[in-house]
Order: structure tokens, then C-alpha cells, then sequence
């Protein structure tokens, strides 16, 4: 009696022992099981933003892991399914096997865990990296959509005020194509091309905002200018009327050379005014009808035209009060022009005996060139346009000589 007890607890022991590894392998199983559901999670995070080689490496090497995972979670499937340990008949010989062949395979599930946990412990910078891009998404649609519903507001705004918009309502209309893809998600479009359209619907939805708010200022700017252009159109064409009278004092009064370049001024005038009469109705015509950049374009026109026109009708008055100033006293010109060399010839010897020739050259040959123009006006019929000419070019060649002799001196210290 006390050997068949005795043998019996042992195959107890043995039945016990074989499912207490079992349950440690069952455990092992579950852990590595729950280690690599969450890691599917952090691979498929990284391949939803990047898609570098190493993020493609990684892929890879998760798929020969979880290829050795299935090979070791089979081998434990197929050790608990061959043995039966609730049976009664259990014979210790077939326990101690399937302890064996259980305890083998926890060992082979507790060893991949191992390696899949630091598999995933080196994918940290990559998984870092993708979990901020990811937490960029949402906030970065969330802004597109805030953008688009801000200028579609402005718009709305704008047209409530009597103005039609209609080019910004085109561009609002073009970005719905945008939206449409924003709202189908990271999924369909992957997560950085998603937040970049985001950003780019962001940066187009602002502009047109920014331009829709600005658009009454901009009507108010362009009402003041054709004012203000129609106004200045008209002044021109009284100044303009007073070049005949000036021309006629120049023609009796100094010699031919004196103002033959001014006389089509009167003609020119004319022409410069018709045109700026007929952009003037056009940018108004386009003010009226709300087409913006044409009416700022023919604006801009207009004034070109009156810039270039008030110099030609200047040239003439001005022309007149300069030749009447050098007629009764040449002899200031000449005091101006003479000054203007001197000092370039004293900053030229200045520390030195003698100049430098690439100084002195150009002062003397304005020395001879003042004396010629000065000649000049002892004529019956003197060029006084040309005295001044010469003279102003004299000045310019002193000042260029002064530029220079400055500019090495600086370099040289």
C-alpha cells in the first residue's frame, strides 16, 4: 500500500510540474503576443509619416521578426496540443515529455520577447519623430478649415457692402478641391502631404482674407486717385498752354541751338493729355465695373504719362529762367564752375608735391574746357545752352575726380 501512495504522489507531481509549465508558457505567450500587437501599432505610426530607409528597414526587419514570432508561437501551440494533461491515465513518462516540450517553448517565447523588446526600444528617434508629425495633423487641418471658414466670412462681408469680389470668390472656389482632400484624411493621402496641403490652404485662404478686408481701403484708394489724377490732368493742361508764350521768348531772344529741342513740346503735350484723358475713363470705367488690378494698372499708367509730361512742360519755363540768369551774368557760372575744379585740384595736392596724373589730367582738361565755352560767348550770337551744358559738365567731371581721390583714400586706411 505505501509504494502504490508513493507512486502515485510522484505522478502527481509530475502532472502538476508539467502544467505548472503550461501556465508559464501560456504567460509567456500572452506577453509576447500583447508586445507585438503594440508594436504593429508603433510601426504602422511610422510608416503613416516616413518613409526614409530607415523607416523602410524597419518595416522590413518587423517582418522577419514577426515571421520567428510565428515560428516559435506555433511551436508552443503545437506542444500544448500534444499533450493532454487532464487526462487520468497520465503517464509520467508522457508528463515529464510535455513539461519538456512546454518549458522549451516558453523558453523560445521568453527569448523573442526579448529581442522583439529591443527591437522596439531602437525604433524610439524613428517613432518620436512620426508621434510629432502625427500630433501636428489634427491642429494643422483644424487651422485649414478655420482659414477657409475666415475668408469665406470676409467674403461675405465684403459683398454685403456692395462689392463683388469676384476674383477672390474664384480663388476661395479653387481651394475647395483641397478641403475635400483634407477631410479625407492622413489615411488616403498619407500625414505629411496632409499637413503640407493643410499649411498651403492655410497660407491661400489667409491671403484672400487679408484682400477681402483690405478691398473696401483699396476702392477708397483707387476713388482718390482718379480724383487726384483728374485734377493734376487738368492743372498740366493750363501749365501746358503757357509753353507757346515761353517758346516765343526763346525764340526771340536766344539763338537757335538755345530751345530748338523744346519745340514740340506744345504737340507733345497734346497727345500726352489725350492719353491720359482716355486711360483716366478706362480706369474708371474698370472702377465702376470692380475690376480692380486693371483699374489700379491704368492708374499707374496716368501717372507715368503726367510724371514724363510735367518735366517737358518744366524743361521749357525753366529753360527761359536759366538762360535769362547766365544772358545778364555768365560770369556767376563761371565763378561756380571754377570753385568746383579748384577744390578738386587742392583735395589733389593735398600731402603731396605733385598729383597723381590720373587726377590732374581730367582737372586741367576741364580748366581748357571751361576757357573754351567761356570763348564761346564772346560770339554775336552766343549759345548760352551750350555754355551751360559745358559748364555742368565741367562740374561733373571735378566731382567724379573728388569720388575718386575720397574713395581711395578710404580703402587705403
Amino acid at each position: 500500500m505505501t509504494t502504490a501512495r508513493s507512486w502515485w504522489r510522484r505522478g502527481d507531481n509530475l502532472r502538476a510540474d508539467a502544467q505548472a509549465a503550461k501556465d508559464a508558457a501560456a504567460e509567456a505567450f500572452y506577453e509576447l503576443d500583447t508586445a507585438q500587437r503594440d508594436l504593429v501599432i508603433s510601426i504602422e505610426t511610422i510608416g503613416a509619416v516616413d518613409n526614409s530607409p530607415a523607416a523602410q528597414r524597419v518595416r522590413t526587419d518587423f517582418r522577419a521578426l514577426g515571421e520567428r514570432i510565428d515560428q516559435v508561437s506555433g511551436a508552443y501551440i503545437a506542444a500544448v496540443d500534444a499533450h493532454d494533461l487532464d487526462r487520468d491515465e497520465l503517464e509520467a513518462a508522457e508528463a515529464a515529455r510535455a513539461r519538456a516540450d512546454l518549458t522549451r517553448a516558453k523558453d523560445d517565447l521568453v527569448r523573442a520577447k526579448a529581442d522583439l523588446d529591443r527591437f522596439a526600444q531602437s525604433l524610439g528617434p524613428l517613432l518620436g519623430k512620426a508621434e510629432t508629425q502625427l500630433a501636428r495633423l489634427a491642429p494643422a487641418v483644424e487651422r485649414a478649415r478655420q482659414a477657409l471658414l475666415a475668408a469665406s466670412n470676409a467674403l461675405d462681408a465684403v459683398r454685403a457692402s456692395g462689392l463683388k469680389a469676384d476674383d477672390l470668390a474664384a480663388r476661395l472656389a479653387a481651394l475647395s478641391p483641397e478641403l475635400t482632400k483634407l477631410n479625407q484624411g492622413a489615411g488616403a493621402h498619407g500625414v505629411q502631404p496632409t499637413i503640407q496641403r493643410a499649411d498651403e490652404v492655410v497660407r491661400a485662404a489667409e491671403a484672400i482674407r487679408t484682400e477681402a478686408d483690405r478691398l473696401p481701403e483699396r476702392a477708397r484708394e483707387i476713388d482718390k486717385r482718379l480724383v487726384s489724377l483728374r485734377t493734376r490732368t487738368q492743372a498740366l493742361a493750363t501749365r501746358a498752354e503757357g509753353v507757346d508764350p515761353v517758346l516765343s521768348e526763346l525764340r526771340r531772344r536766344f539763338s537757335l541751338a538755345c530751345w530748338e529741342d523744346l519745340q514740340h513740346v506744345p504737340d507733345h503735350a497734346d497727345g500726352v493729355l489725350a492719353q491720359a484723358g482716355q486711360k483716366l475713363a478706362e480706369a474708371s470705367r474698370a472702377r465702376d465695373e470692380q475690376r480692380w488690378p486693371d483699374a489700379t494698372s491704368l492708374l499707374s499708367t496716368v501717372r507715368a504719362l503726367l510724371d514724363e509730361l510735367d518735366g517737358a512742360v518744366s524743361a521749357a519755363g525753366d529753360r527761359l529762367r536759366r538762360l535769362n540768369e547766365v544772358s545778364k551774368d555768365p560770369g556767376a557760372e563761371i565763378d561756380k564752375t571754377r570753385f568746383a575744379i579748384r577744390d578738386a585740384q587742392r583735395l589733389a595736392m593735398q600731402g603731396r608735391n605733385t598729383p597723381e596724373p590720373r587726377h590732374a589730367r581730367p582737372l586741367d582738361d576741364a580748366v581748357a574746357r571751361l576757357d573754351r565755352a567761356k570763348a564761346a560767348l564772346e560770339g554775336r550770337h552766343p549759345d548760352y545752352w551750350h555754355f551751360l551744358t559745358e559748364t555742368a559738365a565741367v562740374r561733373e567731371t571735378a566731382a567724379r575726380v573728388v569720388a575718386d581721390i575720397r574713395g581711395e583714400r578710404a580703402a587705403h586706411h
